[in-house]
């Protein structure tokens, strides 16, 4: 086999999910968020719609996608369903194929219209199995991670209220960020008085629901430089499954995120006290320090006494989801997570940016485990 090819992200596009999201009553097409997403991609790339030779599409078809998008002939294309852990995996599946030589220009592009067309991520069962599980509430990722972050608690002492910073860093982080849904910043009291909505969790330890669009575009490293923008070249990449039939995890995904650390690092060069910034994915706040634990920025069974304000925050040491995260900025099923490291890494966040900002990676504590080592070349 050819020596595998460097792979650097060249292009990263995302719509204003706050105007989106102030339009209360608007009924929008998840494949037209998707290609207004594609199309700002293509210009911060400095790429043509012709240039690109595979596409990956999340939570949209890659049949129609392809089609509406003007992409009929191209070498490589498939499309993954809209789960969050997808996020990663799409972009895993972008770099084998740039590596590997299969295309040399990869569009990875989602769509999501969920406050649109009303959906709720919840009331209903997820497995045949499952339904069994449904008669004791539990209808919702929101409550087994719920029944998981209780688990924790038991297990390592956890006060209620620990999960406050996570929240609290995410709406400080939102309210620098144009874009953002939430931006307007929470005090402790305000999360401690807020609803239960899946006991331990609360209102504000959920993800937003709302429209929007990503696309993320890689090819060779060696092509990169000659484009618009700073590459970001892509270090390491790995993966691992910790699948059940539900969406739970007895050691909160610690094994398999374990496995992944191991090797991510490894491959990349690159350890925890490296990262310049850590994109979290964080469908609920809890899923943020089974993420530091299992890919050791903190120890086991300690997240939620070391993910202070001070140490998670923009100047802090560990700054994490420094766009608002999926609680504040949007919920993009970790595609947002994506665009924000690249666009710490090129230096270019604005009034969020991380000083001195070279390394960064992305985490997915899920069903389907994920990280990338990102590096600003």
């Amino acid at each position: 086999m050819a020596e595998r090819r460097q792979v650097a992200v060249v292009g990263v596009g995302q719509t204003d999910f706050g105007a989106l999201y102030a339009q209360k009553d608007a009924q929008r097409d998840e494949y037209a968020l998707g290609a207004e997403a594609l199309k700002l991609a293509l210009e911060d790339a400095g790429l043509r719609k012709d240039e690109l030779d595979g596409l990956l599409t999340s939570r949209i078809g890659y049949e129609h996608g392809a089609d509406m998008l003007g992409l009929p002939n191209l070498r490589v294309v498939n499309g993954l369903e809209g789960s969050g852990r997808m996020s990663g995996v799409s972009f895993q599946n972008a770099v084998s194929l740039i590596e590997t030589g299969q295309a040399d220009v990869v569009a990875c592009v989602y769509g999501n219209n969920g406050r649109s067309v009303q959906m709720t991520y919840g009331g209903y069962t997820f497995s045949p199995t499952s339904r069994y599980d449904a008669m004791y509430g539990m209808t919702s990722p929101g409550a087994y991670v719920g029944m998981m972050y209780r688990r924790y608690q038991h297990l390592y002492g956890v006060p209620d209220g620990a999960l406050a910073p996570i929240a609290i860093n995410n709406r400080r982080n939102a309210v620098l960020n144009p874009v953002a849904v939430m931006r307007e910043e929470i005090t402790e009291a305000q999360y401690l008085s807020s609803r239960y909505i899946a006991d331990p969790l609360r209102l504000y330890d959920y993800c937003i629901i709302n429209d929007g669009g990503v696309a993320v575009i890689l090819t060779t490293l060696d092509r990169a430089k000659d484009l618009r923008k700073r590459p970001v070249r892509v270090a390491a990449t790995a993966a691992m499954g910790a699948l059940r039939n539900h969406y739970t995890s007895p050691d909160f995904f610690y094994a398999a995120s374990q496995d992944v650390a191991r090797r991510v690092y490894e491959a990349s060069g690159y350890g925890p006290d490296d990262m310049d910034c850590v994109q979290i994915y964080d469908n609920f706040t809890p899923t943020v320090l089974f993420s530091l634990e299992g890919f050791n920025h903190a120890p086991r069974g300690e997240a939620w006494r070391w993910a202070t304000l001070d140490r998670i925050g923009l100047k802090g040491e560990t700054p994490i989801n420094t766009a608002g995260g999926h609680t504040a900025e949007s919920y993009m099923q970790g595609w947002g997570h994506h665009v924000e490291a690249v666009r710490q890494l090129r230096g270019e966040a604005g009034a969020r940016q991380v000083a001195d900002c070279h390394v960064a990676q992305y985490i997915c504590a899920s069903p389907i485990v994920t990280s990338h080592i990102l590096v600003g070349e």
